[in-house]
């Protein structure tokens, strides 16, 4: 972001949003008088603008988000006065801003913001806390995207503290940006929240990690949670060797576990918020899975920033053909990170890499594009909303496809290159392109892949067929390396198709069918009734499953069902289940040898089962 250069002059930053109203500044007052009915009250002012009308918008896009999100929808009561106090004309000509002529160089323009939704993307204002996406939550004025900004709460409660990143003032509950990027970069929590804090060594310097967390549960499972952060938060600075200059010093985790929030997790330059509705206790601490992955992002994404996103542009979707990497491979990542501290069994690990795996294995939707694709169709998927149907067979979602590419070479590093591992690459672009913030382009991926590896040829071949087409390595032999076997799941059992019918009612198919699926070959779509499958008929879920235990792979059967009105049959071919699992060889029964177990170690750490 563009921030970066500012905040190379933080003493001429401070200085300047120390003087709240400052020429040439904005300022915004944000109160809650009403929050038991979800509503802020907001004012921006602008001061030293000239004569021309201002235009004043709300954002149509989020840093982390990639689709367009309609924020104006939930902005009104819309005034605006001059520096004189003067209330002003306001001219409206579509639905996404307003814009003030007449004034005498300074404006303000107040309205009220409805948000009832606690998550990465949207706003949630009630009697227990505000919790604000800036995005979501502040207008502002075109032109002036580099000014200063002063922001003054007003909390509802008096028990209210603030979690943000912003840059806190010496006046009570007031904060500081360099500019409108950073701005709608920072997320802010009030609420009564817990907080923990510590600090980490960056070669001398120490960084604080603080975690805000507004939830229902007790001061020793915020004490216990935090312990845990806190070995994943080494973990992570030992993959890259080096803690983020985190702007202000701090990086901050703003969570809110709560029944009333949506689980998310979004990340910013030196904060995220993650949301469960979960408590500790309910989620046995599973919120720390978003943690991790969250807090990668300050190295990947954050600061090794894909070319696309910076800087971000608050008007329309930011895409970009590196998302496989930016958030795959922090997918992989983030449970890696876990198991590397010690807080889950290399069997949590290999349970969550097998979902991975099995997921974008068997999806149909890698023979109609690469990652690189996937990663441009963001937009249509990430939150984005629309009335009409859509083809799922057609996409992988790149943080699982990312991850399992991830996955992939790091257990060919391992393999073909003696020493190196995936570490290295990510270490690489950290130094080629986060110490520097230098964005990188998908060349300059295969570029730090060539120099970690100093085999050119290695990279454009693995960048061809993994990135650039949708080849996926076979698992078996780099999974053998540490005593790591794929076992089928149900071997001998009979597999239609991933389907599950209502237990009452009519056992209509509801979900799309993925093709080369034993049903879908059939002819059989979502929306179509099964009748009967052979002589039996099929009322319900229980009647489906009993066809299925009655069958084996290969076996023929005829299929009678319903399609839009129309009873049709079909010859039904039972298939092999393709869903396996990956196992430590020993606990299934096999040996393993020291040297698989020195791999193993070496790649996921050491073992605590």
């Amino acid at each position: 972001m563009t921030v970066r250069r500012l905040l190379t002059a933080s003493a001429a930053f401070v200085a300047l949003t120390l003087a709240a109203g400052a020429a040439g500044a904005q300022d915004y007052d944000i109160s809650f008088d009403n929050a038991v009915h979800h509503e802020a009250r907001i004012t921006v002012t602008y001061r030293d603008v000239g004569t021309a009308p201002v235009r004043f918008q709300m954002s149509r896009s989020s840093p982390g988000r990639y689709a367009i999100h309609e924020f104006a929808k939930n902005v009104y009561s819309v005034s605006a006065v001059d520096g004189r106090g003067r209330r002003l004309t306001i001219d409206r000509t579509d639905p996404y801003g307003w814009t003030v002529p007449g004034h005498d160089g300074t404006v303000s323009l107040s309205y009220t913001l409805f948000g009832d939704r606690s998550d990465g993307t949207y706003s949630q204002i009630d009697a227990t806390h505000a919790h604000l996406n800036m995005p979501a939550t502040l207008a502002w004025a075109t032109g002036f995207d580099d000014r200063p900004v002063t922001v003054r709460f007003k909390p509802f409660s008096p028990d209210w503290t603030i979690a943000t990143q912003l840059q806190p003032q010496v006046e009570p509950n007031t904060f500081a940006a360099p500019n409108l990027q950073y701005l709608m970069d920072s997320p802010t929590e009030l609420s009564a929240h817990m907080v923990r804090e510590w600090t980490v060594d960056d070669a001398g310097v120490a960084r604080t990690i603080r975690i805000a967390a507004h939830h229902a549960g007790t001061a020793e499972e915020m004490d216990i949670f935090a312990a845990r952060a806190r070995r994943v938060v080494d973990a992570q600075i030992a993959v890259f060797g080096d803690v983020p200059d985190f702007d202000f010093g701090t990086y901050t985790f703003i969570a809110d576990y709560l029944p009333y929030v949506s689980g998310d997790g979004m990340e910013h330059r030196n904060s995220t918020i993650i949301n469960d509705p979960r408590s500790f206790k309910e989620a046995d601490f599973d919120q720390l899975g978003t943690l991790s992955h969250e807090f990668f992002h300050a190295w990947n994404v954050e600061r090794i920033r894909p070319d696309e996103l910076e800087p971000f542009d608050f008007a329309r979707a930011n895409p970009t053909p590196s998302l496989w990497f930016a958030e795959g491979f922090t997918s992989y990542y983030g449970p890696l990170a876990i198991r590397r501290a010690g807080v889950s069994k290399v069997d949590d690990f290999l349970g969550e890499m097998s979902g991975q795996l099995n997921f974008v294995q068997n999806a149909s939707g890698r023979r109609y594009g690469s990652p690189q694709e996937m990663s441009l169709r963001a937009p249509f998927v990430d939150a984005a909303t629309a009335i009409d149907p859509t083809n799922p067979n057609i996409f992988v979602n790149y943080y699982p496809y990312g991850a399992v590419i991830g996955f992939g070479l790091d257990l060919t590093l391992r393999q073909r290159f003696p020493g190196k591992t995936l570490d290295d690459l990510m270490r690489e672009m950290w130094r080629a392109h986060g110490v520097t913030e230098r964005p990188y382009a998908p060349a300059d991926i295969e570029a730090a892949l060539a120099r970690v590896t100093g085999d050119p040829a290695f990279a454009r071949d693995w960048f061809a067929r993994t990135i650039q087409g949708s080849d996926l390595p076979d698992f078996a032999p780099l999974l053998a390396q540490a005593g790591i076997v794929i076992r089928p799941t149900n071997p001998t059992a009979a597999w239609a198709g991933t389907v599950r019918l209502p237990a009452t009612g009519a056992p209509v198919i509801a979900a799309a069918l993925a093709p080369g699926t034993p049903l879908y070959e059939a002819g059989l779509d979502r929306g179509d009734q099964i009748v009967a499958v052979g002589d039996k008929a099929i009322a319900g879920q229980a009647d489906w499953t009993a066809a299925l235990a009655a069958a084996r792979p290969g076996d023929e059967v005829p299929i009678r069902f319903l399609q839009r009105g129309v009873e049709r049959s079909a010859t039904l071919r039972f298939a092999a289940d393709p869903s396996f699992n990956l196992v430590r060889a020993e606990a299934g029964g096999g040996s393993v040898a020291p040297q698989q177990l020195a791999f193993r170690e070496a790649w996921l750490g050491a073992a605590t089962e």
